[in-house]
């Protein structure tokens, strides 16, 4: 059953998800030239992160967003793609989400990694796992997975809700839980990414 908006959920229209298919265009437009070098995006530095992978290449993390509203999956966008839907102007090349870990949700996500072309399940028994579908990768990860000092349950009830112009919902972490998880992890990346957020809260 596709995902549909409760009482508790934060709409904040479609700015976000309009910010999201700029940054794609982007993405598209920089990286059309490139050859891949053979770097996958799990092996992303600390400081780059994975838009200097091969991962940047044909990143298009829609199709998946899309199904995930279908399959009504509640998981929660995080990393650089959430930070981009909070305004940052910094590319990537994966898609991280964070999901309850419950069998239900499990049940979810798997349906719309197989939608999606994903041809070996991960195992969704792991705190965090990684995941390949068409047009997109990156980690999936439950409140389980240590994250510094922070306990990130609250993103899942935090979340912010955007909707994307083709109809479908997308729910990304809010932008003071984003600011708390890059400090957490505290690479330097995560401060650089941090700080750009700061600022736009200011």
């Amino acid at each position: 059953m596709p995902y549909a908006f409760g009482n508790g959920d934060r709409c904040q229209g479609q700015a976000a998800a309009l910010r999201l298919r700029q940054a794609i265009a982007r993405t598209e437009d920089v990286t059309r030239e490139q050859t891949p070098v053979g770097r996958h995006p799990e092996e992303a530095d600390d400081v780059l992160g994975t838009f200097a992978t091969d991962g940047a290449l044909g990143f298009d993390p829609f199709p998946f967003l899309r199904a995930l509203h279908a399959a009504g999956s509640r998981a929660v966008v995080i990393g650089q793609v959430a930070g981009i839907m909070q305004g940052s102007a910094e590319l990537t090349g994966d898609l991280d989400l964070l999901w309850d870990g419950t069998s239900d949700e499990a049940d979810a996500l798997r349906d719309a990694l197989a939608r999606c072309g994903c041809t070996e399940l991960p195992d969704l028994t792991r705190e965090q796992v990684g995941y390949r579908v068409t047009g997109a990768g990156g980690d999936l990860s439950t409140p389980a997975l240590p994250w510094g000092d922070m306990d990130v349950t609250t993103c899942l009830t935090r979340a912010e809700t955007t909707r994307d112009p083709e109809g479908f919902a997308i729910r990304y972490a809010a932008l003071d839980d984003l600011i708390r998880m890059r400090r957490a992890l505290g690479r330097p990346k995560d401060h650089r990414r941090a700080d750009e957020l700061v600022r736009l809260r200011t």
